[in-house]
């Protein structure tokens, strides 16, 4: 089954689709967490739980996407049996990419969407230089400023051993990354980011219009690389729109909005 790559409290059995997570560097499930009300119960939110990181922080971290790849899908395959999606921001992103294309060469139906946030296309080139063999100061310092981590995390060294290899881990992963073989996906693929994001600009998001064969769109939110943190209502309602359709959408609108009657 999927434990433990899915937490055993993803739920979601009578769900219209299950929305696969995935997160930044170094990121975990609780992150997208605070997404399972506004989008269910029609969609459910499974983050996806890579090694080295939360219940799984003594496995070693994944360097490689040819390595990551296959154990991924090996997990999940099995469990999708119903329609599906990905999401994956940041790292996460081209994780979601592989994984797609992955699950469709294994013979999974292919997705119903990709949401590919906050990175640049898997086709184009990284604008700075590699920060995962960084001395400690200096990849704490870039962490920081990413401001994706906790502050007090990042000021106790106790803390940053259990979490900098991960870290450093998927930094690797993302920044030795080349699309793996193989063709071009089928499905309608969204691309998103924020409108203050340093580590994105529009153009590159724009250019994960060339991985698919289907559909494409961009959109832009405010804030900056983490932008999607908590959930947030244009957000949630781009996801659940591009999943479930306009109509459904303006539907869990109006129920929200509804003032009780007596």
């Amino acid at each position: 089954m999927t434990a433990p790559w899915v937490p055993r409290d993803a739920g979601g059995a009578e769900a219209r689709v299950l929305l696969l997570c995935f997160a930044h560097a170094g990121g975990g499930t609780t992150g997208f967490r605070p997404w399972r009300e506004p989008l269910g119960p029609e969609v459910a939110v499974w983050p996806v739980l890579l090694p080295g990181r939360e219940s799984r922080l003594r496995e070693p971290a994944h360097r490689r996407m040819a390595t990551l790849v296959p154990e991924l899908v090996d997990a999940l395959a099995p469990a999708l049996d119903r329609p599906y999606a990905l999401f994956g921001h940041s790292t996460g992103a081209v994780v979601a990419y592989e994984a797609a294309r992955a699950l469709v060469a294994r013979g999974v139906d292919p997705p119903v969407r990709l949401f590919a946030s906050g990175r640049r296309a898997p086709h184009l080139p990284a604008r700075h230089g590699p920060r995962h063999d960084l001395p400690e100061a200096a990849f704490l310092t870039a962490l920081a400023g990413l401001g994706g981590t906790a502050p007090e995390l990042l000021a106790e060294p106790g803390l940053a051993r259990l979490f900098v290899p991960a870290l450093r881990a998927d930094f690797e992963l993302n920044e030795t990354y080349v699309p793996l073989p193989g063709p071009a996906l089928t499905c309608p693929v969204s691309a998103m980011t924020g409108d203050a994001d340093p580590e994105a600009h529009v153009d590159e998001l724009a250019a994960w219009r060339d991985v698919t064969r289907g559909a494409f769109s961009l959109r832009t939110f405010a804030g900056d690389h983490f932008y999607l943190r908590g959930a947030p209502p244009a957000l949630m309602r781009a996801v659940r729109e591009d999943l479930l359709g306009r109509s459904a959408q303006q539907c869990a609108d109006g129920a929200r909005n509804r003032v009780p009657t007596s």
